[in-house]
């Protein structure tokens, strides 16, 4: 019981700052989403696609998390766009007051759109909100079509789910409609996007989806 209660009090101190944020990108008129999956799902390639169609046209800025290295925040910095390495030395997810800490360093009334590729796993990221629009979870072909049963809090609480790496369907053993079948049980609102990050193919639709997440007044 003591237990429950400690996490009790460190998810409600969480939650207040991620309300924190959520007012600021608010006041901002900013967009947020708060990427997630296991590692290796290819989070950060298709930020990376993105990036190249969105960041020409909009004011887009990254938060990177990760447990160690700047690799993700120096692929991006590629970019162009402004982007903060945040490292957690361990940890599991990102919390809301290192995202708090992380935007002040970003103009937040100059941007249209904030992505927060959050740490590689599909468990703890789940109970942490962050102060986000939506979260999007990620998964790939080549993990496995019964990650939503593996991982059910996450998808949940999720708003979009993608299915990465369509282009090595005829190699794997991955049911798409299962998957999708699973994810539906769990959360029947999931809006689905299938794609390949590496070939291009489906991107568009996922492209036009995000621009019309941006408000009118800024695009």
């Amino acid at each position: 019981m003591k237990v429950l209660t400690v996490e009790r009090k460190i998810l409600k101190k969480n939650d207040d700052i991620a309300a924190e944020n959520r007012q600021r990108f608010k006041q901002a008129n900013l967009t947020v989403l708060n990427l997630l999956s296991s590692p290796g799902a290819g989070k950060t390639t298709l930020l990376e696609r993105t990036l190249e169609k969105l960041a020409n046209r909009y004011r887009v800025a990254v938060v990177e998390g990760d447990v160690q290295t700047d690799n993700d925040a120096r692929r991006i910095a590629k970019h162009h766009v402004p982007v903060v390495q945040v490292v957690t030395r361990g940890g599991c997810h990102l919390e809301a007051n290192l995202v708090q800490e992380a935007v002040a360093n970003f103009e937040l009334d100059a941007l249209d759109l904030l992505f927060i590729e959050n740490v590689g796993n599909l468990v703890c990221p789940a109970n942490y909100d962050l102060g986000e629009n939506l979260k999007v979870v990620i998964i790939s072909t080549t993990e496995g079509d019964d990650k939503p049963l593996k991982y059910p809090p996450m998808f949940r609480v999720a708003h979009v789910c993608v299915i990465n790496k369509i282009d090595l369907l005829p190699y794997v053993d991955f049911d798409i409609q299962k998957a999708r079948d699973y994810a539906r049980g769990i959360n029947p609102d999931l809006r689905f996007f299938e794609l390949s990050a590496r070939t291009g193919e489906g991107l568009e639709d996922w492209i036009r989806w995000l621009e019309s997440l941006i408000p009118k007044s800024t695009a």
